[in-house]
């Protein structure tokens, strides 16, 4: 099985898909989402999908559906190529910000911790920085910053300063080669946890994964056509959380509101469904192990 998608049917309800709607996936993966949403919208729906990943532009090209359309870029362009098709608003986006099961099991794309393969973790195959380039190429300073930054590791500085003595021998080819100099800093009986952490600061870093949450963020209220139209955002660890809890809430990603100065209104473009981010079920959680870091928030146009 590719993946299973996380809270689907949450995501789908908190869409408020209109049959005749125009919705935007921005994480198409596998397509589960998006072959969900296709199964609600009329004939006159139309959906559009993002992916920039090789495996999810093959996965695309099952789906034959006249109202289906696959983009294949970065989602952080999504303005810029809904213009393209002659898109200038839309009812409802969805973006899950998970990595596919598909993805981490197989071992050649170098995101999983439990597989030997090479140091990539690219989601877009053609990009020129890649996990090898930040651990054989990066200064020890950068390292250590994106280490407790991206993965908050507490011992990043020595971790950092471990890496570049070990590369000057000879380049750090595989993960596993990371993960036998990643054990001699590891908390006892939390290995497992630090090779996650370590290994989800290069792949946020390799994918300029928060700056490309804010850089669409920041485009979606002009892309909402009213108040009815929805925004849904799946996230799996705090840091893109707290992006997007702050983005709906102030407007800004610090989370400080923003007071207009002649009348001390606070101005925000985007309002949350509910003041608390929606989380799996217990079925769910017993049936799919990933969906228990999952928080899903839902905004709508402030009015």
């Amino acid at each position: 099985m590719y993946h299973e998608s996380v809270m689907l049917n949450e995501c789908l309800d908190g869409l408020n898909i209109r049959p005749d709607g125009v919705y935007v996936d921005v994480t198409f993966g596998g397509g589960g989402h998006s072959k969900a949403i296709l199964a609600r919208l009329g004939e006159k729906g139309k959906l559009l999908a993002f992916d920039q990943d090789p495996d999810a532009q093959q996965n695309a090209k099952l789906i034959d559906d006249k109202r289906f359309t696959f983009i294949e870029a970065n989602f952080r362009y999504i303005k810029k190529y809904l213009r393209l098709y002659g898109i200038k608003q839309v009812d409802g986006i969805l973006a899950d910000f998970g990595i596919s099961s598909h993805q981490i099991d197989e071992p050649t794309r170098g995101f999983s911790t439990r597989f030997d393969g090479d140091l990539d973790m690219r989601m877009n195959q053609k990009a020129e920085v890649s996990a090898f380039t930040v651990i054989n190429k990066y200064p020890e300073d950068q390292l250590h910053k994106i280490f407790g930054m991206y993965g908050e590791i507490k011992n990043a500085k020595t971790l950092a300063s471990a890496i570049c003595s070990a590369r000057m021998n000879a380049p750090i080819q595989t993960t596993g080669e990371l993960k036998t100099i990643l054990e001699k800093y590891a908390p006892k009986f939390k290995e497992f946890r630090y090779f996650a952490q370590v290994f989800q600061a290069i792949r946020i870093e390799v994918n300029q994964e928060l700056e490309v949450i804010q850089e669409f963020l920041e485009q979606t209220p002009e892309l909402l056509r009213d108040t009815e139209s929805r925004l849904c955002i799946m996230t799996f660890h705090s840091l893109e959380d707290r992006l997007v809890k702050n983005y709906i809430k102030t407007g800004n990603f610090y989370g400080e509101p923003q007071k207009d100065i002649v009348y001390g209104t606070i101005t925000k473009p985007l309002d949350a469904v509910s003041r608390k981010p929606i989380e799996a079920s217990q079925e769910e959680l017993a049936r799919n192990n990933r969906s228990r870091s999952a928080k899903l928030r839902i905004a709508t146009l402030s009015e």
